[in-house]
């Protein structure tokens, strides 16, 4: 019986999309936290004294803030929640991604909510319709993934990335 040497790549498998989807929600969750500190100090250091006050602005700051979070840890392969959940992102070979491409990503992860929120302002929809419009949408974002080959979103294919199941080194 020939023996084979071990193989060290990791397996590049897709997580199940309800995983990705949990840690998607989760990420959100965490974000409140990145919003509310990067809004305060948006806030203390324009003396905005009132909500809408430098709205545009603050929306402007909050997506550069989102961008170098994103961009940081998707360098590194992981964002908190994706840890929790066992998820990394790589780029199509397996390797981890450079600043470029994580930063490519992000631009291109805005897919998932710009075209709802671009018909909405189009069209002048209530609070209550965009929610299902945006509902709507990210949800057929997310199943549309089960047509790729490789079971990945549609950013990332763009962006040449992929989201693949990873277990720590101290859990397998």
């Amino acid at each position: 019986m020939t023996e084979h040497p071990p193989d060290n790549r990791p397996a590049l498998t897709a997580p199940s999309l309800r995983r990705r989807m949990a840690c998607w929600l989760y990420e959100g969750m965490l974000m409140f936290g990145v919003v509310f500190i990067a809004g305060y100090l948006f806030s203390t250091l324009t003396q905005t004294r009132h909500a809408l006050d430098n709205r545009h602005a603050q929306q402007a700051f909050l997506f550069v803030v989102f961008g170098i979070y994103f961009t940081w840890f998707w360098a590194k392969g992981q964002t908190l929640a994706m840890k929790t959940w066992h998820i990394r992102v790589v780029d199509r070979h397996g390797q981890a991604l450079t600043q470029s491409r994580a930063l490519l990503r992000y631009l291109l992860s805005w897919l998932w909510l710009l075209p709802p929120l671009a018909v909405s302002g189009l069209f002048k929809l209530a609070g209550g319709e965009l929610t299902v419009l945006l509902i709507g949408w990210i949800v057929i974002w997310a199943l549309l993934s089960r047509f790729h080959p490789q079971r990945q979103f549609l950013h990332d294919a763009l962006a040449g990335t992929r989201l693949v199941h990873h277990l720590s080194p101290a859990k397998r």
